[in-house]
């Protein structure tokens, strides 16, 4: 008895030091909660200590690894300050939903600068809102504010990282991605190829994770960035640049960064990032949302992007579109006289002249062919004579030293590139009049704006515009885009296509070129997979296309110098390559994408037969589903059991840019069965498969009709290349489907509710 007694003694001692220590802990805390997330924060310096995911009971970050603030002032090179330290700090909290942190008494400066957060928490969710605001800038050579800063993530296990950078990434053990990589750090700019969207998450998919954003609905330039320490956490940051200018006096971006909890993986953090985005501007004014899209690109079956004179390009498609029996559009480069990748913008006369190549066009389009042709929208060759000659370097984009960005995308000749600034209207009337040839006196269906969806800085001031950071680059690209269909008739139905993918460009562009369905193709294999993030945010608000999907080798630029030209060019490669090119395809039609054909040509007919036809097979399945495929919304699929292959991987440019370099092999596992789920507008739902495996599978799904807002009742159809037809009923809100997918089977199951037939 006495032994229990001290034990107990001893047992009520440790409790009493426990709670103590929670109450000491406590009172050194600053904490703003809700039931489902709990933010800390150091009562004495502002900083940032703990991210709780409540619902899930894990804390998110290691307190002892924070030693310093959740912002950090940036200042333009000149500036000898690399670091405030504030010597005041003081909080409120007007409700129990917001706090308010302030610092100023900077021992670095003289002067009067404060910053003020405000974190305030969503009602009802996980999520957190971070607001910044700096006063008495007066002086200062500000450039930009990281805001927020996050350190010490702990690493969740199993981690996944998904980025929308271009169509999207998914990045397994991102903590060895960043250990390999210089100053362990990676960054993605938005809005830009590198952002597609303000949204990423890190996470581990059987826990919990971090869901990672921002709402700004002006497009301002900002960088998002993940650094891993010596002890294996993560710092996050947002750095947020304003315009240059030396009598500003304050900045408060006109914008919240959101932190948040998230329980799920990289499509629930796609479905909470779309309920926001869905309601923006450039949803509500895209092109396709407000029915401006050429019907030819909306009806487009298959894209062929070929390269060189029209024999190469025109005379293949018209064989396609026969073989095919539905429309096929071009995507056509290397038809322009001047050199591939440093001899832009003298783009005219085609290389083949003028009457040749417009004939040609003229022909084809006669024919329901369209073909858009490739200018690059802010790039000149300053070994051109136009450089010299229209003194272009006035209106190229300078960095802050004043220097031009140039880059020397060509390997043989070693000329660059330069980038022009699009906010001159100089540009503006040089891009837009050569538009304005392409369409009106080429007869062309449209330009490919290469490199759009992305931004730059310009620092010269005699451009007029901001300086430095702000959302000017992509004002003045819906501007351009304005401009050129100034000049092109609306009965010419002509369209604008651009590089990669972003939210904000959906206003200016018909459709978006995204390449990363093939991204082994120039990338080869790594941790990193390719997703479709942007897909399954904004598909019904945008046309996306294009793959590196090839069945040949690379082609040669003819006005390239002769003797790095390859010895085979535009031949079969090795059939162990063929499954690459069913998996790019699938992948493509399952995520919404219009399929696209690098580089084809009829040999491949007899050559490649399996492989065309099941291009062809998508084409036609996808012409039947388009209400899904084309205008559906993305949701989660159905579980399907996945069945994993190995394939050989070819990792070969899509054209020879290399000197002497033969395709590289890689071996990766990958599905066997692609599957795609979209919800129409009118309510039905339509699952998109793809087996790229020549074994038969069989296909059970089984779950209720309500995870997908449908009706208790209606009819299960299949729709293949001959056409739809019933497969089965179902009722009660229990939905069974039972079907055995052929090998290389395309198909799409479509559920039609009752109140719907």
């Amino acid at each position: 008895m006495k032994v229990f007694t001290v034990r107990l003694g001893l047992i009520i001692f440790l409790i009493s030091i426990f709670f103590q220590s929670c109450h000491v802990n406590s009172e050194k805390r600053i904490i703003i909660e809700n039931e489902n997330i709990r933010l800390e924060f150091d009562k004495s310096t502002g900083a940032f200590l703990a991210l709780n995911d409540l619902e899930n009971s894990l804390e998110l970050i290691n307190h002892n690894v924070v030693n310093g603030l959740p912002w950090e002032v940036n200042f333009s090179g000149s500036s000898e300050i690399k670091k405030l330290t504030p010597s005041s700090f003081s909080y409120s909290m007007p409700n129990e939903n917001q706090l308010i942190l302030k610092w100023k008494n900077f021992k670095e400066l003289n002067n009067d600068l404060q910053i003020t957060a405000t974190i305030s928490l969503d009602d009802k969710s996980a999520m957190s809102y971070w607001n910044i605001n700096l006063e008495g800038l007066d002086g200062l050579e500000f450039s930009s504010v990281t805001f927020p800063k996050v350190e010490g993530l702990k690493d969740f296990g199993n981690e996944k990282l998904a980025v929308p950078e271009v169509m999207g990434e998914l990045i397994s053990n991102p903590r060895e991605m960043l250990a390999d990589l210089n100053e362990n750090m990676k960054s993605w700019r938005y809005p830009s190829s590198r952002l597609s969207l303000q949204c990423m998450a890190l996470y581990n998919p059987e826990k919990s994770g971090l869901y990672l954003a921002s709402n700004d609905t002006s497009a301002n330039i900002k960088d998002f960035s993940f650094t891993l320490d010596t002890l294996n956490t993560i710092t996050y940051k947002v750095n947020n640049f304003h315009t240059v200018d030396p009598q500003i006096s304050s900045y408060n971006p006109p914008y919240s960064a959101i932190i948040g909890t998230l329980k799920g993986d990289w499509i629930t953090a796609a479905e909470i990032y779309r309920e926001w985005g869905s309601k923006q501007s450039w949803s509500t004014n895209s092109r396709l949302t407000k029915g401006l899209v050429p019907d030819w690109v909306q009806n487009t079956a298959l894209w062929m992007w070929n390269r060189g004179r029209s024999d190469n390009v025109l005379k293949p498609a018209a064989e396609l579109k026969k073989s095919l029996g539905l429309p096929v559009s071009v995507w056509w480069h290397w038809w322009h006289g001047c050199s591939y990748d440093e001899g832009f913008p003298e783009y005219f006369p085609p290389r083949e002249g003028k009457e040749s190549f417009t004939s040609a066009v003229t022909a084809a389009r006669n024919k329901g062919i369209n073909s858009i042709v490739y200018m690059n929208h802010f790039q000149w060759g300053n070994s051109t004579e136009s450089w010299k000659n229209e003194n272009a370097i006035l209106y190229a984009a300078k960095d802050s030293e004043g220097n031009l960005k140039t880059t020397a995308y060509n390997k043989f000749t070693g000329n660059s590139l330069t980038n022009m600034c699009i906010a001159t209207q100089f540009w503006k009337d040089k891009y837009s009049g050569l538009c304005d040839s392409a369409v009106n006196i080429y007869n062309t269906s449209g330009v490919y704006m290469d490199q759009a969806c992305r931004s730059r800085f310009c620092f010269d001031e005699t451009h007029g515009h901001p300086i430095g950071g702000g959302n000017y680059w992509v004002q003045h690209f819906g501007k351009l885009t304005n401009q050129i269909r100034s000049k092109i008739s609306k009965t010419n139905n002509s369209a604008l296509a651009g590089e990669d993918c972003g939210e904000t460009f959906l206003p200016y562009l018909d459709m978006m070129m995204t390449l990363q369905v093939s991204r082994e193709r120039y990338s080869g294999v790594s941790s990193t997979e390719t997703i479709p993030f942007f897909q399954a945010v904004y598909h019904q608000y945008g046309i996306t296309y294009g793959s590196y999907s090839s069945l040949v080798t690379p082609p040669f630029e003819e006005l390239w110098p002769k003797e790095h030209a390859p010895d085979f060019q535009e031949q079969p490669l090795d059939d162990v390559f063929d499954q690459q090119f069913l998996m790019e395809q699938a992948r493509g039609f399952v995520w919404g994408m219009q399929p696209t054909i690098a580089n084809y040509h009829e040999f491949l007919k007899s050559q490649k037969t399996e492989e065309i036809e099941f291009l062809f097979n998508i084409a036609k399945v996808r012409s039947k589903g388009m209400k899904y495929l084309l205008r559906g919304k993305f949701l989660r699929s159905p579980k399907i059991p996945e069945n994993r292959e190995e394939l050989t991987i070819s990792k070969l440019s899509i054209y020879s840019e290399r000197r002497g370099e033969n395709v590289s092999t890689y071996y990766k596992e990958f599905p066997t069965i692609y599957s795609g789920t979209w919800k129409s507008d009118d309510d039905c739902l339509g699952i998109a498969l793809a087996s790229i495996t020549d074994q038969s599978s069989q296909i059970d799904l089984d779950f209720k009709s309500s995870e997908y807002e449908l009706p208790d009742s209606g009819e299960i159809f299949l729709i293949t290349k001959e056409g739809k037809k019933l497969l089965t009923t179902y009722s009660n809100g229990n939905i069974q489907i039972n079907h055995l997918l052929m090998p290389q089977e395309v198909c799409i199951i479509e559920i039609i509710p009752s109140n719907k037939i």
